[in-house]
């Protein structure tokens, strides 16, 4: 180890009052199991897989490190189309005045529920994966799409966007202000919004979108299921507005109680608005205002979801900010693995997670956290590859040119 202290930061949570209730309520089995029978008629849709690095395990004296690939989920590389597509499935049903009964994907997409539901324009606002998925989900029902978009998103993610027939807008200054400005005009024109955030009057289909993602959860259990392990002793999960992150924790903790994974929340430094509201006195959620500045387009957000934010303060274990150079780095552990370990292709806010880990063990400055963690011999850890390539230029400088190099004086020490 070198004798330089650690770009990291991180609070320790010690969820003095876990909130089971609300998690078994928001993220049970049962509703992971109606989020997945949904999932599985939509055509194409498959279980994305869950990966061992064993080789990396071994060289960081872990018993396994599991990586849930969602690169190629639905050709969207995102996650994002698991929480989009089931929530737009639920405002339909909603909609058609059949909530509480089944409805199929087959029936959805009949003539006769189009025509009962006349034409509907979705709107959401997206750093780039989340409206992409909002747009294949109109496409594929047959209605159209609005998505805002602010001013820094990367032009492939806004073609990848328009290729699903989607109408996409520019709005200047950050992600927070896509979201109010889609708000604002989805009123004014009648638009359904879609939105993975929560505020005030908005909840319900922000709990959709946290629901659908438990498809990915409950796949990853029976997985898990397969290699003969019964749960993660250890989640690292990336948040922007923190709803994967609830989805995730909500699940483990109302399927585990008391017995679930530490798991871990990893924020960019510059938009770390979920490290900066467990700080608060009251622990209330923070804005954070600037230009949110990071190369983890997918998680510069300012503005934490209230509805997200209740599960993670009471059950989060840990809040953990990271430097871009981690998630660069992140990257490159997956592009380029040790022998016998999978290829992984990731984008910046995918590959964060496995970065920090690999500071977390081997930075110095960062051992209260290694004591707290207890990661050992025994530990199975899990990632989530959020995304794959959605921004090839990028990925290229980061992969092909070194950009965002890891400091000289972070270089790990693979003979220590």
């Amino acid at each position: 180890m070198n004798n330089i202290h650690t770009d990291l930061k991180w609070v320790l949570n010690n969820c003095e009052n876990p909130n089971y209730s609300e998690a078994e309520e928001y993220f049970s089995p049962d509703v992971a199991r109606k989020a997945r029978k949904f999932h599985r008629q939509i055509p194409g849709f498959k279980m994305s897989p869950l990966l061992s690095l064993p080789n990396l395990a071994q060289m960081f004296d872990v018993g396994g490190i599991w990586v849930k690939d969602e690169a190629n989920r639905l050709q969207i590389n995102s996650f994002k189309i698991l929480g989009g597509s089931y929530a737009v499935y639920k405002y339909l049903k909603n909609k058609l005045g059949l909530d509480k009964e089944e409805l199929t994907y087959q029936e959805l997409t009949s003539q006769n529920a189009k025509k009962k539901l006349g034409k509907i324009t979705f709107a959401t606002a997206t750093d780039g994966n989340h409206g992409r998925g909002i747009a294949w989900a109109a496409q594929k029902l047959g209605h159209d799409c609005v998505v805002y978009v602010h001013e820094k998103t990367a032009r492939a993610r806004i073609d990848a966007i328009k290729s699903y027939g989607a109408q996409v807008k520019i709005i200047p200054g950050n992600y927070d202000d896509a979201v109010n400005q889609i708000s604002k005009d989805a009123q004014i024109n009648n638009w359904a919004v879609i939105s993975d955030t929560s505020w005030e009057g908005y909840t319900q289909i922000p709990l959709w979108i946290m629901q659908g993602y438990t498809t990915m959860m409950s796949e990853i259990q029976e997985q898990f299921a397969a290699q003969g392990l019964t749960k993660p002793t250890h989640v690292f999960v990336q948040a922007g507005v923190g709803a994967l992150a609830a989805s995730v924790i909500g699940f483990y903790h109302a399927l585990f109680r008391e017995n679930a994974p530490k798991c871990v929340v990893v924020e960019p430094e510059n938009a770390a608005c979920l490290y900066e509201s467990i700080l608060e006195a009251n622990k209330n959620p923070v804005k954070i205002s600037g230009k949110l500045d990071t190369i983890m387009a997918g998680l510069a957000c300012g503005e934490p979801s209230p509805l997200a934010w209740k599960t993670l303060k009471n059950n989060a274990c840990c809040f953990l900010t990271c430097p871009d150079y981690v998630a660069a780095k992140g990257m490159r552990i997956y592009a380029t693995p040790l022998q016998g370990d999978p290829f992984i292709v990731s984008g910046e806010s995918g590959a964060v997670t496995l970065g920090a880990m690999v500071s977390i063990l081997r930075e110095n400055g960062a051992e209260e956290l290694r004591d707290f963690l207890k990661i050992n011999r025994d530990s199975h850890l899990l990632f989530v590859n959020t995304e794959g390539n959605t921004d090839p230029v990028h990925f290229r400088e980061i992969i092909w040119e070194g950009a965002n190099p890891v400091p000289k004086q972070f270089w790990t020490d693979y003979n220590d």
